[in-house]
């Protein structure tokens, strides 16, 4: 199977955070996930040097390879190079996603963060595989940038818009994860919901079933 061509498997996408993560890293952030059967780690961090991101970097592309999951790093398109990442993640300040696939090549995969039809509709046009639409709720401590909450209506439009798969980030949990499913989402990522659990694997383990459930009701 192609790296691009695994979008179409993913259930649960896991954003590393170690300031909500009380004392775990991103490497046991990433481990843990992928034990609760995450199929893709996006390593998240604006703060750390490169060196110290590039180490992180070095060992979840290791974990996710044994897993058979998606290492998608944010923003950092040298690091995700230098180590063999499956791709990049790019809001809508960093680079335009048109001039990031020119560097990334076509085998890798490229999303894009998107909170309206017209910027979906950029980013798919500009190479985007996926789009992470959001937020859709109120996220607890993550993401200062991400705006207000766009609700599961955003969802619904992008979904009838854009041919794209849709990942769903922004204060998805248990309790709601069916509702975006429901909406259009193809996946959801997530942050708080996973992190700052006691157990993490656990936390993924039980999301996961309930977007698998909610994709078996649909269908």
């Amino acid at each position: 199977m192609r790296v691009r061509d695994a979008i179409d498997t993913w259930n649960v996408y896991v954003i590393t955070d170690e300031t909500l993560a009380e004392g775990r890293s991103h490497v046991d952030i990433a481990r843990d996930a992928l034990a609760g059967g995450s199929e893709v780690i996006q390593l998240r961090d604006k703060t750390a040097s490169s060196r110290r991101l590039h180490e992180a970097a070095l060992e979840i592309r290791q974990l996710t390879w044994k897993a058979g999951a998606c290492f998608i790093v944010n923003d950092r398109l040298d690091i995700a190079l230098a180590v063999n990442a499956d791709g990049v993640h790019l809001g809508q300040n960093d680079i335009p996603a048109a001039a990031i696939r020119r560097f990334l090549g076509q085998e890798r995969i490229l999303g894009v963060s998107v909170r309206t039809v017209e910027q979906a509709l950029t980013a798919e046009k500009d190479g985007a595989d996926y789009l992470g639409v959001g937020p859709v709720f109120e996220a607890r401590g993550t993401k200062c940038d991400a705006g207000d909450p766009a609700g599961l209506e955003l969802l619904r439009k992008v979904h009838q818009g854009s041919s794209r798969r849709i990942i769903a980030i922004g204060g998805i949990n248990h309790s709601n994860a069916a509702q975006v499913i429901e909406a259009g989402a193809h996946a959801v990522a997530v942050i708080s919901a996973v992190v700052t659990s006691d157990d993490i694997a656990e936390a993924t383990r039980e999301l996961r079933k309930c977007v698998m459930a909610q994709k078996c009701c649909t269908r």
